[in-house]
């Protein structure tokens, strides 16, 4: 049987596969994954990286495969899922299949939860329950809230609802949500006071921590949205709540980036688990790849 050509691809999305004229946003994710790439080769192994849905790709000419930047899977997720399914008996995932697909939907929220660990407060809205926005409002009693769907990222259909304007969402969001399922959390003021931590390990290993803040009018930190990142120097009961969460994932991670915020009872809690494809702040510390390389390296059959 012949030996694949590659031990590891790591998974883009074909927006960051040889952009034009790349600048910002998009050379932050090429120069993040050429740091990753060089790690993993220097420790001698074999690399490439491609568009996740590249259909000419052989996806069993490499052993493992490494998602990084598949940042469009939430806008394609049926395709997604039909290429899991499909590059799943051809190659190794890391994060596993396990992993991603507990991880792909925001009800883990409840599984953490169920395992002690302290999250913001969720109510799910899945798609076809009847439930309207107004109605989980009144059930609730939660007067400022956020709503986005249990899958995606980078803040699509995210919106802050209060009674201003709750018929303008509920409205906007009406034929979405007969397709998607919807999660409702109460808004956390210390993400305007206060802003959102994430906390970056691998495997067992704690790495490092950066401070999201949004901009000034806004409560959405991502970059996207205006968003700022900074270094931050956590304390100690920091990273051990932020490592509880790891404790309660189905099994460890290879990679992992716990958000958390202060909730409005001014305690720790998580506000995303991302074992995905999560932003890991390489260009900040570039040798928290070697961390990265060592867990891919364990993991490569």
């Amino acid at each position: 049987m012949p030996q694949p050509d590659f031990d590891v691809v790591i998974l883009t999305d074909s927006r960051y596969v040889n952009p034009p004229a790349p600048g910002g946003y998009v050379q932050n994710i090429l120069t993040e994954d050429r740091i990753v790439k060089e790690a993993l080769q220097d420790i001698g192994l074999k690399v490439d990286r491609k568009d996740w849905a590249d259909p000419d790709f052989d996806w069993s000419s490499t052993k493992t495969v490494l998602f990084r930047t598949t940042w469009d899977y939430f806008n394609r997720f049926g395709e997604f899922k039909r290429w899991m399914e499909d590059t799943s008996t051809r190659t190794h995932f890391i994060n596993s299949e396990k992993l991603i697909r507990w991880n792909m939907d925001k009800h883990y929220l409840d599984d953490l939860s169920g395992g002690g660990v302290t999250v913001v407060p969720t109510r799910y809205l899945d798609s076809g329950n009847g439930l309207s926005i107004h109605q989980i409002h009144n059930i609730t009693g939660w007067q400022d809230t956020v709503i986005k769907p249990t899958v995606g990222g980078a803040g699509r259909h995210t919106y802050r609802i209060q009674p201003k304007n709750i018929d303008t969402v509920a409205q906007k969001l009406e034929e979405v949500m007969l397709e998607e399922d919807f999660m409702l959390q109460p808004f956390q003021e210390s993400v305007i006071t206060s802003g959102e931590w994430s906390f970056v390990f691998f495997g067992e290993t704690f790495s490092h921590a950066v401070l999201k803040r949004a901009k000034p009018g806004d409560f959405r930190v991502q970059d996207d949205f205006g968003g700022t990142v900074h270094a931050y120097s956590p304390k100690e009961n920091e990273i051990e709540f932020a490592r509880q969460a790891l404790r309660a994932c189905p099994e460890l991670p290879a990679y992992a980036r716990v958000d958390m915020v202060l909730n409005n009872s001014g305690e720790l809690a998580v506000s995303e688990l991302e074992l995905i494809e999560p932003e890991l702040w390489f260009r900040m510390k570039p040798e928290a790849a070697n961390l990265l390389a060592e867990e891919v390296a364990k993991r490569t059959p």
